[in-house]
């Protein structure tokens, strides 16, 4: 039997591990919040290089954007967190539309290791909601990078992903393209009226995902036809219920696991009710693949 000294030695230790995890995941946060905020600075500057080539001005940001990233993404595994990527084998370099299952903002993090892994991290764009723009670092470093923002009125936003999408084929900029169909972080509260609404629709309920909203992913479809070849449909597991930021600093987060499945673009149709079908039916296959996980542990 060990003796009461080491009990007591072990016992300390254990004690000693979550503030050492905390002020890791403080010098953590904090490294990333002085670094995007010194990158806004950065990128106000390079306003002055529009006049002169606009192509330059992209360069500067999107180099800025690949750094924080993958400084982003370099700190999440140096914080001891694992994401295990399983699925279909992926080309690197490729123009694609991601969709994604959003559990919470530790998903982000996530999608940077496989953005990464594909040599395209630096070229990210996302479908983010309008208010994030007037946010500090990540809102106002995404205004330089055709950050989609929506203001929820599709009459506006659909003119406004037009005209961008226009741009990225004009000036063919490469793209990886992050939507959550979601529309929103999952959560009970949520469960429940996505209930209502799938019983509304005749449609079987959701358990571990929320009915997915088409049109941002039905006008990129139809947008980027030609730009970009594929279609990546990434379901986000945790081990547990998904982790908050607090669970993050406090190093709380050591495995995730993200399932990939690959579409050529080619392969789908243009027509919106068949888009609706699609990716509707690619949610309840996510929302299989996650009641499989917590019975089985694999995705």
């Amino acid at each position: 039997m060990p003796s009461m000294k080491n009990q007591k030695a072990s016992s300390f230790l254990e004690m000693m591990i979550i503030p050492i995890k905390f002020l890791r995941g403080i010098l953590i946060f904090l490294s990333l919040f002085l670094f995007i905020i010194l990158i806004n600075i950065v990128q106000i500057t390079s306003i002055l290089f529009i006049p002169l080539s606009k192509k330059t001005f992209r360069k500067i940001n999107t180099f800025l954007a690949g750094s924080w990233w993958s400084t982003a993404e370099w700190m999440m595994r140096k914080s001891g967190i694992k994401v295990v990527i399983s699925g279909d084998e992926l080309t690197p370099r490729e123009n694609i539309i991601l969709i994604s299952n959003h559990q919470g903002m530790s998903d982000i993090p996530v999608l940077f290791k496989l953005a990464k892994e594909m040599k395209q991290i630096d070229h990210m764009k996302w479908f983010i909601k309008d208010i994030i723009k007037y946010v500090p670092g990540i809102g106002w470093g995404m205004l330089f990078l055709d950050g989609l923002f929506l203001k929820r009125n599709w009459d506006k936003d659909k003119h406004k992903i037009e005209d961008t999408f226009k741009k990225f084929f004009k000036n063919n900029i490469p793209i990886w393209l992050i939507l959550f169909p979601e529309g929103t972080r999952f959560r009970p509260e949520k469960l429940k009226l996505m209930e209502r609404i799938a019983k509304s629709k005749k449609l079987p309920p959701l358990n571990h995902v929320l009915l997915p909203r088409a049109k941002g992913f039905t006008a990129s479809i139809q947008g980027l036809r030609g730009h970009c070849k594929t279609v990546l449909d990434a379901t986000i597991i945790y081990e547990g219920s998904a982790p908050t930021i607090t669970d993050l600093v406090l190093g709380k987060v050591s495995k995730v696991h993200l399932h990939v499945k690959r579409f050529d673009l080619e392969e789908l149709t243009n027509d919106k009710n068949e888009l609706n079908h699609w990716i509707t039916q690619r949610f309840y296959i996510k929302d299989e693949m996650i009641r499989k996980f917590q019975k089985n542990g694999n995705p």
